[in-house]
């Protein structure tokens, strides 16, 4: 892989650092991604399995762009739900955010094999400032659009207002 084992390290600190549970397991039965799977609300990491280190920052913005009454119940695939597909697009949202935010290019984890091959149009589109997700992390009070931004004297996304969801507009 191209990508280092330091910036690897890198996302798993960043993930840790915010909140969230990272544990390193051997991971027997299929995921979505090589190597990562959601257990009880952690990120579990099989380092042997795992071939796109950015994959971490994407599984882990399902978890953080979740309540933590929902977060916790998370496990393996997500259901095909109205909340979860919500989740995807403020996960896409969320991981851009974490590569500005950690300074990385974004293609780390909207590299070739993701997104059915649409992660450099999905980078493209952030660039333009086409925020696909932003208006559900605003719902949920992890970001600012521009126009709350300027009202709010603070800075617009993909600056972050919180890195995780604290309260379940859900129920």
């Amino acid at each position: 892989m191209s990508h280092s084992k330091s910036q690897q390290s890198l996302l798993i600190s960043f993930v840790q650092e915010i909140g969230l549970t990272v544990s390193f397991e051997n991971i027997a039965h299929q995921t979505f991604l090589p190597g990562l799977c959601i257990r009880n609300g952690a990120l579990i990491i099989d380092s042997e399995k795992l071939l796109y280190p950015g994959d971490i920052l994407h599984e882990a913005g399902h978890l953080a762009v979740m309540p933590p009454d929902i977060r916790y119940a998370m496990n393996d695939d997500l259901p095909n739900t109205n909340m979860h597909q919500g989740g995807e697009l403020m996960a896409i949202a969320w991981s851009y955010a974490a590569c500005i935010h950690l300074q990385l290019d974004p293609h780390i984890v909207f590299h070739q094999d993701g997104y059915k091959g649409g992660g450099s149009d999905l980078v493209k589109n952030f660039k333009e400032g086409k925020y696909s997700g932003l208006p559900l992390l605003q719902w949920n009070g992890m970001a600012y659009d521009d126009k709350r931004a300027k009202e709010l004297n603070a800075k617009p996304y993909p600056e972050m207002i919180s890195w995780l969801c604290c309260k379940n507009n859900y129920t």
